[in-house]
């Protein structure tokens, strides 16, 4: 019988400590979690990590701001810039410069806004450019594909292919950096670039092309150069095409047909090129220093 007590009261002990052991178990899973939840911002994220927190979509925002501010204008003036990877203080100087000024309907990034496809290039980048106090849509650049850059790309800005249009032109932006891609999808796209032919709205009278890279260049899918040109003679009162990627300024006549192909250079040189479409088929440009 005391053989049998010393037995129970042993049993009694050990439950007794087990449960306080689940206790007290509970509560250091529940301090973890609160830690975890309140602390979580101490997080660093991986850099190619894609989570986007801000904005998103905004070539779409920006491009239904441009189309309602320059509704049935025939006179446009844009600013061209590209090629803004890590030069963030050249960009940020832009940026004032530009805004000084109060003749800009809007502005066309022609693309490498990151360098190696990092998510934090893309959001300081687009951080410094929401400063504008006009409305800006960006292209995407061969630096830009690096890594997962491409999908960061579409959660921040949207297509990789678009087109808006700001009082009787249409801007036809499409991605031209098919050694990015392995020449494994067709780029560009001249599905994408056939569609955009098919616009029979009335007030479309002009045509302007943008792209990262030009024809005969080295990211270009230059198998299809030609075809490409045909398609952009194809639209209605093409005027020229504009690009970036090779970090000079020039002015071609590329296939000897008599539309232009004007390149902006990078950041870094502190130029930016500015249009100006008048009536009539005619227009200006100047490569503009800050």
């Amino acid at each position: 019988m005391e053989q049998n007590d010393s037995f129970n009261k042993h049993y009694l002990c050990v439950v007794f400590q087990m449960y306080k052991m689940r206790i007290s178990y509970n509560f250091f899973l529940l301090i973890v979690g609160l830690f975890v939840v309140q602390s979580c911002d101490m997080f660093e994220s991986h850099p190619y990590d894609g989570h986007i927190k801000g904005e998103k979509g905004i070539n779409a925002i920006n491009i239904k701001r441009i189309e309602e501010l320059c509704k049935d204008k025939t006179t446009l003036r844009f600013a061209f810039i590209s090629d803004t990877q890590r030069w963030y203080d050249e960009t940020e100087d832009f940026v004032k410069v530009l805004n000084e000024r109060n003749d800009i309907d809007f502005v066309i990034h022609g693309g490498d806004i990151s360098d190696f496809g990092l998510t934090k290039e893309f959001v300081w980048m687009h951080d410094i450019l929401s400063e504008l106090a006009v409305p800006y849509v960006v292209l995407l650049g061969n630096h830009d594909c690096l890594a997962n850059g491409e999908e960061i790309f579409n959660k921040i800005f949207g297509d990789v292919n678009f087109s808006f249009l700001a009082g009787n032109t249409k801007f036809v932006c499409l991605n031209t950096n098919a050694l990015e891609f392995d020449y494994s999808h067709s780029i560009p796209d001249f599905e994408f670039m056939e569609s955009q032919m098919e616009d029979d709205r009335p007030e479309y009278e002009k045509t302007v092309v943008a792209m990262h890279v030009r024809p005969y260049a080295d990211q270009f899918n230059n198998n299809v150069a030609k075809i490409f040109q045909h398609y952009v003679k194809s639209y209605t009162g093409i005027q020229f095409c504009i690009y970036g990627h090779e970090h000079k300024i020039s002015a071609d006549n590329l296939f000897d047909d008599g539309i232009m192909y004007y390149q902006v250079s990078n950041i870094e040189k502190r130029k930016y090129m500015l249009f100006t479409l008048k009536p009539n088929d005619e227009y200006d440009y100047e490569v503009v220093e800050f």
